[in-house]
C-alpha cells in the first residue's frame, strides 16, 4: 500500500471517529477492508486517487470469487462508498466513482437462540464453573448480567465497577459509538452482583498490595485491557455450555443476547422497548426477532383477534 493510500485511510477513519462516533470495532473492520482494496488497486497500477467505477466493480467480483460472505462484501462496499464520498467532499477527487454502485445486500439469517430451560441450565452450570468460589461467583454474575440485560459481550466485560455500586435497579451501559443507555437489572442479576462485588474488591486490594494498580473494571484482569476480554468469555461460555449438557457450538455470548430479546418478545414486550434495551440504532435490526417467533405470534393472533374466534 502506498503512503498516499495509507494517508487516505487514516484521515478517513479519524473523521469517522470524530464526526460520527464510529465504534472502534467498526473502524478496525473498515481499516482492514480499505487496506485490502488498496492492495488490489496497487496490483493493477491504480490507487484511490485514480480508481474508476469499473475497477471497484472488478474488486467486488474478485471478493465474490474468493467466496467471501455476502455480509462481508456488503461491508467492504460500504467502506469504499464512504471513503470516496469523504474524498469527494474533501476535494481529493472531482467525482465519486462509487456513487452508483449497488451492493450484494445482506443474507437474511435468523439468529440462533436458546429456550428458557437452556438458559436455566447455563445459569446452574455457571455457578459450578471455576477453580475457586470467587471464580464461580464471577462466572455466575457474568451469565446472569448478560441474560438479564441483553448486553453485547464487549459492553459486559468493559463495565466499570462504579456502575454496580449501591445496589442499582438499572445499570448504565456504554455501547457502539460511545452511546449510553440504561438497562434494568433482574432480581437474580442484582443478587449475583451483590455477591460478586465484595469478592472483586477483596481481590483488587490484594492485587494493589502486590504492586498492581487498582482496577476500575467490574471484571478486572491483569491483561493489557485491564478487564476480561471478549475472547476469554467466548471460551468460558463454551465451557459452561458443555458442563450444562448443551452443544457448545450453538452457545455463544451473542446467543444469550438473542435469547434475551426473543424471550422478552415472547412475553409480550414492545419491539421498540427491546430496540432500546439492545441499543439498536434502527428498528429494522430488532425486527428480525419477530421471524424467530412466527408460530408464537400466529398463536397470539388466533387467540386474541376477535374475527378469529368461533361465533
Amino acid at each position: 500500500m502506498t503512503p498516499d493510500s495509507a494517508r487516505w485511510i487514516s484521515t478517513f477513519l479519524e473523521a469517522q471517529a470524530a464526526d460520527l462516533g464510529a465504534a472502534r470495532n467498526t473502524q478496525l473492520a473498515y481499516g482492514r477492508d480499505l487496506t485490502d482494496f488498496a492492495a488490489y488497486l496497487g496490483q493493477n497500477g491504480q490507487s484511490f486517487a485514480t480508481a474508476s467505477q469499473a475497477q471497484i466493480e472488478s474488486y467486488l467480483v474478485s471478493c465474490d470469487a474468493q467466496g467471501l460472505a455476502k455480509s462481508t462484501r456488503a461491508r467492504r462496499l460500504s467502506a469504499i462508498r464512504q471513503l470516496f464520498r469523504f474524498a469527494f467532499e474533501e476535494g481529493w477527487r472531482t467525482e465519486n466513482p462509487a456513487l452508483r454502485l449497488k451492493g450484494p445486500g445482506r443474507a437474511e439469517t435468523l439468529p440462533q437462540t436458546l429456550s428458557v430451560d437452556d438458559v436455566e441450565r447455563l445459569l446452574t452450570s455457571a455457578r459450578e464453573t471455576g477453580k475457586t468460589a470467587a471464580e464461580k461467583t464471577r462466572n455466575r454474575t457474568l451469565v446472569e448480567l448478560l441474560y438479564a440485560t441483553g448486553m453485547r459481550v464487549s459492553e459486559l466485560v468493559a463495565l466499570p465497577a462504579s456502575a454496580a455500586r449501591g445496589n442499582p435497579s438499572m445499570i448504565l451501559v456504554r455501547g457502539k459509538g460511545e452511546k449510553e443507555r440504561l438497562v434494568p437489572l433482574s432480581a437474580p442479576a442484582k443478587a449475583a452482583l451483590a455477591d460478586w462485588l465484595p469478592l472483586r474488591d477483596a481481590a483488587d486490594v490484594q492485587a494493589v498490595k502486590e504492586g498492581a494498580r487498582p482496577s476500575r473494571h467490574l471484571f478486572p484482569s491483569r491483561g493489557a485491557a485491564g478487564h476480561l476480554t471478549r475472547q476469554y468469555f467466548f471460551v468460558l461460555i463454551k465451557q459452561i455450555a458443555a458442563t450444562a449438557g448443551l452443544d457448545p457450538n450453538k452457545v455463544t455470548p451473542h446467543t444469550l443476547r438473542h435469547a434475551f430479546a426473543t424471550h422478552l418478545l415472547a412475553g409480550g414486550a414492545d419491539l421498540r422497548v427491546i430496540q432500546t434495551l439492545l441499543g439498536h440504532a434502527d428498528l429494522s435490526t430488532t425486527e428480525i426477532y419477530t421471524h424467530v417467533l412466527d408460530d408464537h405470534l400466529k398463536a397470539l393472533v388466533l387467540e386474541h383477534h376477535p374475527l378469529s374466534r368461533k361465533r
